[in-house]
């Protein structure tokens, strides 16, 4: 396992032959693009991702995207702010409603580079997604005006809500992190 840190976005722990691949080109794209924080879809861009965990660490809060029509986890654009950590939990705060939540490291937990298909106001664009694990501490949740819904979705049964391997992700790289391991 390698460790690798990029300014504004963190340390990542590099675990297997994807993240590495990831990795590489999250950081071969935030050294060449000068608006890689931004939002010009002629580039792509990076955005900040939360995996909001329930407090049993049982279940993560996903949310049913508006203009995609999916399940995803909370997150969305930095629109210009180079601290992808803080841009992940404050997206994770305006899309959940939850009163209180926490990280449970300062270390990166996964990054995913995905297409974003063409619609009406923008070209078919990459999203440079860094996503990072968060607990809930307090609060209800309550959707926002960009999802249809939000759910408690167990981690048991996430391949059953989802086919996103953008998502799923998050089972198979959960059990090493929070045991130290990554």
């Amino acid at each position: 396992m390698s460790r690798s840190t990029l300014t504004g976005i963190g340390c990542y722990c590099l675990q297997s032959a994807r993240d590495r691949e990831m990795w590489r080109r999250l950081q071969a794209f935030c050294g060449t693009e000068p608006q890689a924080f931004g939002r010009n879809p002629q580039t792509g861009h990076v955005t900040g991702s939360a995996f909001v965990l329930s407090p049993d660490r049982n279940s993560v809060l996903l949310t049913h995207h508006k203009k995609l029509n999916r399940w995803f986890q909370l997150g969305g654009h930095c629109d210009g702010i180079a601290d992808v950590p803080f841009v992940a939990l404050k997206e994770a705060y305006e899309e959940s409603g939850l009163a209180r939540i926490s990280p449970l490291s300062d270390r990166v937990f996964d990054v995913d580079i995905h297409e974003i298909p063409a619609n009406a106001r923008d070209c078919a664009h990459l999203h440079y997604d860094v996503r990072y694990l968060f607990q809930s501490e307090a609060g209800q949740i309550a959707a926002s005006g960009e999802s249809h819904a939000l759910a408690w979705v167990p981690l048991t049964q996430l391949a059953k809500v989802t086919q996103s391997s953008g998502v799923l992700v998050l089972r198979e790289k959960l059990a090493p992190f929070l045991s130290g391991g990554a």
